[in-house]
């Protein structure tokens, strides 16, 4: 089974997500183990203690630049595909996402198909 890191402040966008993937009809997303983080602090911390295939990353979060977590994911041997969610849609923005090491980059509001979509393309198959 396939585990993602979604690390997002906003409760209301967990909850999407959460929704998003338990509805998706590909069996290996709705099954994903999702862990959920507020902060990059509890991110980290969560990173250390489990093994993940997919962090979905908010880019502003309370306690700094979610870029700073994937710049310091891409220099891991067991690196995690990386997903940016951001509302911040500017052409810099996502290069700064991608240069960061973000393997993919979501514009918020997404679609849940982008969603969906987009996990499809990071996660391991079985």
């Amino acid at each position: 089974m396939s585990r993602i890191l979604l690390v997002e402040d906003e409760e209301l966008n967990r909850v999407l997500v959460r929704a998003i993937l338990s509805r998706a009809t590909d069996e290996s997303i709705r099954t994903v183990e999702l862990v959920e983080a507020g902060t990059l602090e509890t991110a980290r911390t969560a990173l250390s203690e489990t093994a993940v295939d997919v962090v979905l990353l908010d880019v502003n979060l309370p306690d700094g630049n979610g870029l700073t977590l994937a710049a310091d994911l891409s220099t891991r041997e067991d690196r995690p595909h990386v997903i940016a969610l951001t509302a911040s849609v500017l052409p810099h923005e996502r290069a700064a996402a991608m240069s960061a090491g973000c393997d993919a980059f979501l514009d918020k509001p997404y679609a849940a198909q982008a969603l969906v979509d987009v996990l499809a393309a990071h996660l391991p198959r079985p």
